[in-house]
């Protein structure tokens, strides 16, 4: 049988041996008017008041985007809210803060990818940097012990709007909502707390778990204490089309995106598989090894003890070469030596950043072997990342079946991680 998988821009359609178990999200009908879906949503709010009755002249109004590993629709949600900020707040005392949390700023082409010349010309854009101690403020102590900072301008505007999107997220639940506040808009210190191993190796930090994620527990807390005045989260398809829109009071929009979020992408099957090829969703989310470990970790779930991953990434951007992901996989000779290590750095301070992507890459190498197909990263590159290339992913599949013998079973989820599989 023939199976689609997004990959980078494109496609790579593989075969897989009849009978294999092909497990996505929920087929969902995009939006007839993905911009008039946005504008419903911000003026009739799940709870609180519209977003056009918050402004007021002079009012000073930051409002978060997602960065450009993500494929949120910044350009139809910006274009909305500026429309009903408009005659309210003046163009020059709006500014758009870039989360990036702690990657790297995006580049000015790349900006313009994702917004476009309007949009840009219409308001200032600006990279946030965890990095960056001025344009810092230092808000205490929030949580369960993590030390805030966020973004200056973020936390000085007299109105303050986060926008996303919802999807499932490998330690923090679900994607959007608070996440714009903290780890998106904070200091490198926050982001090292919210992402230390203790946290990150908790078991109910995972796919779909909220309630007692400590993780989410503390990103809510952070965003609870600091506040959101008005916030707006979209869910989308597997072709990143707004399927519907959500808005206003951060913590009750957030409920209703994520219960839908999580109808369409939960997906329980009745046995673990010999053999689980992933995607990682396509560009953006798979432009570097990095974020391929959602995929990873998404095929993870419902491989067996001992079985064999194969995810699907271009990994345009390489590992990348930027941050320390690559340097702490090179630190370590084995899988068990690198969470060892990472696990060992549970005192304040000693969080690195990156540790929790190789942290979660090291467990899942625990449990499955795991190779990588793909045109950015060297067979001697994947190797030092402990990772088996994968030039053929049809023969890789074909020959693991073989090895493992009658009754090997093999599984498919063309989407990665925007599907929560499980073992029910």
């Amino acid at each position: 049988m023939l199976v689609r998988f997004p990959y980078g821009t494109s496609e790579l359609t593989t075969e897989l041996p009849d009978g294999t178990c092909v497990i996505a999200p929920e087929s969902s009908q995009a939006s007839d008017d993905e911009l008039e879906a946005i504008r419903k949503a911000l003026r009739n709010p799940v709870q609180g008041p519209a977003l056009r009755d918050l402004a007021t002249p002079g009012s000073r109004v930051a409002i978060a985007v997602c960065d450009g590993t993500r494929p949120q629709p910044r350009r139809p949600m910006l274009t909305a809210i500026l429309e009903e900020l408009d005659g309210r707040t003046r163009p020059e005392d709006i500014v758009v803060l870039v989360a990036t949390g702690t990657h790297r700023a995006n580049t000015p082409g790349e900006l313009l990818q994702m917004f476009g010349p309007e949009l840009l010309g219409a308001v200032r854009v600006v990279n946030h940097d965890a990095r960056d101690e001025n344009c810092l403020v230092d808000l205490g102590t929030m949580g369960n012990g993590v030390p805030v900072a966020l973004n200056r301008q973020w936390v000085e505007a007299d109105v303050r709007i986060t926008t996303g999107f919802v999807e499932p997220h490998f330690f923090a639940g679900f994607s959007g909502g608070p996440k714009l506040v903290a780890p998106g808009l904070a200091g490198l210190r926050t982001t090292l707390t919210l992402h230390d191993a203790k946290r990150i190796g908790d078991p109910s930090a995972t796919w779909g778990v909220l309630k007692g994620n400590p993780v989410h527990d503390d990103v809510r807390a952070i965003a609870a204490s600091t506040g959101v005045h008005f916030a707006c989260d979209v869910v989308l398809n597997r072709q990143h089309r707004v399927v519907a829109a959500f808005a206003g009071e951060l913590f009750a929009m957030h409920e209703e995106a994520t219960a839908l979020a999580r109808q369409m992408s939960f997906r329980p099957v009745a046995r673990a598989f010999d053999v689980v090829v992933s995607s990682n969703a396509g560009f953006p989310l798979d432009q570097n090894l990095y974020q391929c470990v959602k995929g990873m970790s998404a095929a993870a779930q419902v491989a067996r003890a001992g079985g064999l991953i194969i995810v699907v990434a271009e990994c345009r951007d390489g590992f990348p070469d930027h941050g320390e992901f690559r340097s702490l996989l090179a630190s370590a000779s084995s899988p068990d030596e690198l969470l060892g290590a990472l696990a060992a750095r549970s005192a304040p301070g000693e969080t690195v950043p990156d540790q929790w992507q190789a942290q979660v890459l090291a467990r899942v190498l625990q449990t499955a072997r795991v190779g990588v197909f793909t045109e950015g990263l060297s067979a001697l590159q994947l190797e030092d990342a402990f990772l088996i290339p994968v030039e053929d992913v049809s023969g890789a599949v074909a020959s693991e079946i073989k090895r493992v013998g009658d009754g090997a079973t093999c599984c498919a989820l063309p989407a990665g991680p925007e599907t929560i599989a499980a073992v029910a």
